[in-house]
């Protein structure tokens, strides 16, 4: 693949991505991304793929950032799952015995 028919198709991503959630509504988006936290597990594993065919230090370099970020990335994405569904559990007053 060509480096202009890779950088068009990372713009054409890009903008489909920012003009597909610029659209969510405000009440919506932070169920939306906890639902797709699979999504973030598939970045991980293409950022993987991408370090195991990497042959130039550079592109090492590069393929391990995309790993370090994709986790980054698949951990908060869980850790603001877990905090949005402890707003959605009954609160324990002091004293219920619980």
């Amino acid at each position: 693949m060509s480096g202009f028919l890779a950088l068009y198709i990372f713009m054409l991503a890009a903008f489909t991505g920012y003009e597909v959630i610029a659209r969510v509504p405000v009440i919506l988006h932070t169920p939306l991304m906890s639902g797709s936290n699979f999504v973030h597990g598939i970045v991980l594993v293409g950022a993987m793929v991408a370090l195991g065919h990497a042959q130039t230090p550079v592109e090492q370099a590069i393929g391990f950032a995309a790993v370090l970020m994709g986790a980054a990335n698949a951990a908060g994405a869980y850790v603001v799952t877990e905090r949005m569904l402890e707003m959605f559990k009954p609160s324990r007053k002091p004293g219920d015995g619980a």
